[in-house]
């Protein structure tokens, strides 16, 4: 193999022409001879061969080139072709094609007017000897039109014809044929067939080449043929070597008539003179071929520099990219640095204002009992002063009326002596003792009255006891049906949550979601937002779930946006089913991330008691980001202790970066302070409903327990108060008797005592009166002035009592007036703090972000580094000097390109003929032998040039058990497995834009038709800068998915559709009329 490889390398030279434009791939790799299918299109990348050398590449690969640019068949449409009214347009593609339908579905007559449409012979098609018998039964005319595709720098006039040449053909009932051939306007440009011809030429089409276009017949004719002078002809026909034997032929004979013509005279030297310059000059161009050649070497030489030239290039702009990069590095540690200062100055601020927070709330709870014990102080002291002040203001009273009853008894006991008429005494007697009988009864019914007083004042006070305890039963009444409705709202929501737990977070979450979901389907969000947070958490230890739910609070029922745009969308979602005045939940706006924030740095650690963020499970990033951000939840350690929370957050410095701890009860722990929690139970992460659902039951029923007994008490009380009231009633109607009658007596004292009587009166009995009311008088007032005494102590307490009272609520109140813009400013000073934080998270993440790019670059350094060492050690490989290079490498390839192409060129005017048949018929050899080894055959193809037949013999057997046979000997899925590699072997030697095969897998078995296949697409692959078109009534179902391979699916023949009607060949020649 060897030895083979050098003749190939040594003559092929000759045949560039045959090989330019491309990269075939080698069918000879005898390792890769039986792989499978899938595996062979999967290794289609691997190697590729040099363009330079006519070298055949022995390694599978797929080719780097690009699709066809010029003489593809882009699209046919027929017309009242054949037995159809209406085929097409079919589109073909670039490269693999497969045209598959059953038989009578137009398939043939596709490949048929094809070679029709570019002027071929009618009995080229082996379907008719004349053009009007392809013209439907009961039409006038046929109509083909066929698209050829015309880009790029190889485009035949491509100024006028555009991109596409449309190539329409109307074939006439009497066999006739015209052209129109039209731009990609539409437009048409010529009608003549030299026109044709020419861009055919142009494009190296020949549809009477049976490797362009074989059919069926030609297919058997050439294989079952006896005589190997017709598959020698088959062989020189699609190789063009008949047309080059011809084209030699002509010149030799042009060649003897020129000396014949020489001989003849000299009047036609000139002629020849001109002629021999023409020789000349084409000798001295094959004669530049070594200079191109020396040109092409240089080339390569710099073009070896030039890539290292310009990976330099970009090795230097990395290096450009990373110092930029290690300078925005610095800024950003910088900036990072400075979020660190503002941040701890925000914190210093923040636990300042705390720590005032702090001694004031001390203060105002120390100062609470002494203002309690002081009001209650002063109450007592206000009610023993106004009892003072009562029993002073009765005493005044009774001294004001025994006074006005001395003044009385004095003017009376002046009036007697100064009378002197002494006759009524008897009845001033009577008088007189009726006076003191009313006076007996005013101070037995005013005894009376004090007494009455008394039991109103006993009465009103009970009232107002009962009143005041009715108030407050009332008041811890409606408290307890709060939490009784509280306690049934929660129940009622635990039972709809065993059915669905989302309800745990709100009645209408779940409607909620599904309207999120239905909007983001139409297209409304960027994002699809995730929520409640609360529902996309799991606890590690259920123990920890109130103490979970006192550090999130409302963030359980918030939602996270990607951008404000979503978070307005979700606003107006809310809306629909939260009505004004009523709380929504949070919504928490922040960009979504993939990742989870790495907090190691900046996380609480205690080896015992975990973190609120380790003692969650979070599947969700963005949960957890939201979280992080919202309540630094990295920082809160969960003790299930209250004591040991005191312990480690209070009795010694709290772990590093802790900043407060939450206990098992809910209770919130901070170094200097601790507040205890306001719930009893988890009420969203609770696990064990049923449970929950028991104690609730439970506490309910307590709580209607404990309302049944205050109504009880509420009731008792109240009749109480009606009782009592009743009974003050009456009372109070029996003091204003009790007045009346107070108030009768002495007016009828008064009445009694303003008589003037002339009789005598008994004036000692006056004066006794009088005496004895004066010691009262004295009695009374000295009582009343101890009275006045005890008053005025009792005031000046009372006094003293409101002064304290007053001074301490006043103290209270400018502590509360101090305390409330602390705790305006503490919570701008806490928000400050997470600004500052998530500050401080921007930068560090955009530090880490640029910090993974810059190691990629400096990833990407080394390996450019190494790849430079590479290409410089390639470089000096092929020149050994460098060389100064001012081109770019794409221009480079371009000029070799161009070059390689030119010299070719040359080769394929001024080859050896019989060089070129020879490298030509040993490729063919190779080829096909190798395409035989897939399938384990063994083939021989024996060329006689001088007597112009070719043998070609098949061992379908293993190694030498079978001898070889002729191609009529082998059974049919044989023989078209030999005609697919012998097909394939021609088509790798031979130029043409597109190849179409008919029907090439009708005999196979499954095994000869997947390898044949495989063969065909790996070909295929190879050479995507040509069309296949393959015509078979197989499914193609088993194909491989690729872009590069179209199946057209033709329509079953119409019902009654009969035999075309074809007359059999005969001598008839279209081309008379054409």
């Amino acid at each position: 193999m060897g030895a083979l490889h050098d003749f190939l390398h040594c003559h092929c030279n000759i045949c560039l022409d045959l090989m330019a434009k491309r990269k075939e791939e080698n069918f000879f790799s005898p390792e890769n001879a039986k792989r499978p299918r899938q595996e062979e299109l999967d290794d289609f990348d691997k190697d590729e061969c040099d363009e330079d050398e006519c070298t055949v590449s022995f390694t599978n690969g797929t080719s780097t080139l690009t699709a066809a640019e010029v003489g593809i068949i882009e699209s046919i449409q027929l017309k009242n072709f054949m037995c159809h009214s209406m085929l097409g347009p079919f589109k073909f593609g670039s490269n693999v094609n497969f045209v598959v339908g059953n038989n009578g579905s137009g398939k043939s007559a596709v490949l048929t007017a094809l070679i029709v449409g570019l002027g071929g012979k009618a009995v080229t098609t082996n379907r008719g000897s004349s053009l009007k018998g392809f013209v439907k039964d009961g039409q006038n005319s046929a109509d083909i039109s066929i698209t050829l595709r015309n880009r790029g720098d190889d485009a035949y006039r491509g100024n006028v014809y555009g991109d596409t040449i449309i190539v329409q053909q109307h074939i006439s009932m009497d066999g006739s044929r015209s052209y129109k051939l039209k731009s990609a306007t539409g437009a048409v440009v010529s009608t003549k067939k030299e026109e044709l011809i020419g861009i055919l030429d142009h494009f190296n089409i020949q549809v009477d080449n049976p490797v362009s276009v074989l059919t069926q017949e030609m297919s058997k004719q050439f294989l079952q043929s006896k005589n190997e002078g017709d598959k020698y002809k088959f062989f020189m026909k699609a190789t063009q070597l008949e047309q080059m034997k011809e084209d030699y032929s002509y010149i030799m004979e042009t060649k003897e008539r020129t000396k014949e013509q020489i001989n003849q005279g000299e009047e036609r030297l000139g002629e020849l003179k001109r002629q021999c310059l023409e020789k000349e000059e084409r000798f001295q161009n094959i004669a530049g071929l070594s200079t191109m050649k020396t040109n092409l070497e240089y080339l390569k030489h710099e073009m070896a520099w030039a890539v290292v030239n310009e990976i330099e290039k970009q090795l230097n702009a990395i290096r450009d990219n990373i110092k930029i990069g290690e300078d925005r590095a610095a800024r950003l540690e910088r900036k990072t640095e400075e979020q660190q200062v503002r941040l701890n100055e925000a914190e210093k601020k923040y636990k300042d204002i705390q720590d005032k927070l702090e001694r004031i709330s001390q203060e105002t709870h120390a100062r609470a009992p002494e203002c309690m014990a002081l009001r209650a102080d002063l109450t007592s002291k206000k009610r023993a002063y106004n009892e003072a002040e009562v029993l002073y203001n009765r005493s005044l009273n009774e001294y004001k009326a025994l006074k006005k009853d001395d003044e009385q008894l004095c003017r009376r006991i002046e009036e007697l002596r100064k009378s002197a008429d002494q006759s009524l005494e008897p009845e001033r007697l009577e008088r007189q003792k009726k006076i003191s009988w009313l006076k007996e009864r005013v101070k037995a019914l005013q005894d009376q009255e004090s007494s009455v007083n008394q039991e109103i004042e006993q009465f009103q006070q009970a009232i107002e006891k009962d009143k005041e305890e009715h108030t407050r039963i009332k008041r811890e009444e409606l408290d307890v049906k709060t939490a009784l409705n509280f306690n049934q709202r929660q129940l009622k929501e635990l039972k709809d949550s065993k059915t669905d737990r989302l309800k745990r977070f709100g009645p209408h979450v779940p409607a909620l979601l599904e309207a999120i979901d239905d909007a983001y389907r139409r297209g409304h969000f960027n994002y699809k937002p995730v929520g409640p947070l609360g529902a996309c958490i799991h606890l590690r230890d259920p123990e920890l779930a109130l103490a979970i739910e006192s550090c999130l609070k409302g963030l359980l029922q918030a939602y996270c946006c990607h951008n404000h745009a979503d978070e307005r969308v979700l606003q107006a979602l809310m809306k629909k089913f939260y009505p004004p005045g009523t709380s929504r939940p949070q919504i928490i706006v922040s960009e979504f991330r993939n990742e989870m924030y790495d907090v190691r740095h900046r996380a609480a650690y205690h080896p015992e008691y975990p973190t609120v963020l380790t003692a969650l499970e979070i599947d969700n990033a963005v949960v957890a980001n939201s979280l992080i951000d919202m309540r630094s939840i990295e920082t809160v350690l969960l003790i299930k202790n209250n004591s040991v929370a005191r312990a480690v957050m209070q009795s010694q410095k709290p772990p590093k970066n802790c900043r407060e701890a939450f206990t098992a009860d809910g209770d919130q722990v901070f170094a200097g302070r601790y507040y205890s929690s306001e719930y009893t139970r988890p009420k969203f992460l609770s696990r064990d409903v049923d449970s929950e659902i028991s104690d609730l039951e439970d506490e309910i029923e307590n709580k209607k327990a404990q309302i049944l007994n205050l109504q009880q008490h509420l009731s008792a009380l109240e009749k109480d108060i009606k009782c009592n009231e009743e009974l003050l009633r009456r009372y109070q109607l029996h003091y204003k008797e009790l007045k009346m009658k107070i108030r009768k007596s002495i007016s009828e004292i008064r009445e009694l005592e303003n008589i003037e009587e002339h009789q005598s009166v008994d004036i000692a009995t006056l004066e006794d009166e009088a005496q004895e009311n004066k010691v009262k008088m004295k009695m009374v007032e000295k009582n009343m002035e101890q009275q006045k005494e005890n008053m005025e102590h009792l005031k000046s307490l009372k006094v003293e009592a409101e002064n304290k009272y007053d001074e301490i609520k006043q103290k209270i109140n400018q502590l509360s007036e101090q305390a409330d813009p602390l705790k305006d400013e503490l919570n701008l000073a806490d928000s400050e703090v997470d600004n500052q934080k998530r500050g401080k998270r921007h930068y560090e993440d955009k530090q880490k972000e640029h910090l993974d790019t810059l190691n990629k670059k400096k990833r990407e350094l080394d390996m450019k580094e190494k790849e430079l060492e590479e290409k410089m050690s390639q470089a000096r490989q092929i020149c050994p000097e460098r060389i100064e290079v001012k081109k770019s490498a794409s221009i480079l390839d371009k000029e070799i390109n161009r070059l390689r192409q030119k010299i070719q060129a040359e080769h394929a005017s001024y080859g050896d003929r019989e060089e070129i048949m020879k490298c030509l018929t040993l490729r063919c050899k190779l080829y096909f032998d190798n395409l035989l080894s897939q399938r384990a055959y063994c083939g021989k193809m024996n060329f006689d040039h001088k007597n112009e037949t070719l043998t070609i013999s098949v061992q379908p057997g293993e190694g030498n058990k079978a001898a070889f046979n002729d191609m009529r000997a082998l059974s049919g899925g044989e023989r078209s497995f030999s005609t697919v590699c012998f097909i394939l072997s021609l088509w790798s030697i031979a130029e043409s834009p597109f190849r179409c095969l008919d029907e090439f897998d009708v005999y196979m078995d499954m095994v000869n038709r997947r390898i044949a296949m495989d063969m065909i697409l790996k070909m295929a692959d190879s050479q995507r800068f040509r069309q296949f078109i393959l015509l078979t009534p197989q499914s193609m179902s088993s194909l491989p998915s690729s872009k590069l391979i179209r199946i057209l699916r033709m329509s079953d023949p119409e019902r009654g559709q009969t035999t075309l009607p074809f007359r059999p060949i005969s001598q008839e020649d279209d081309d008379d009329r054409s």
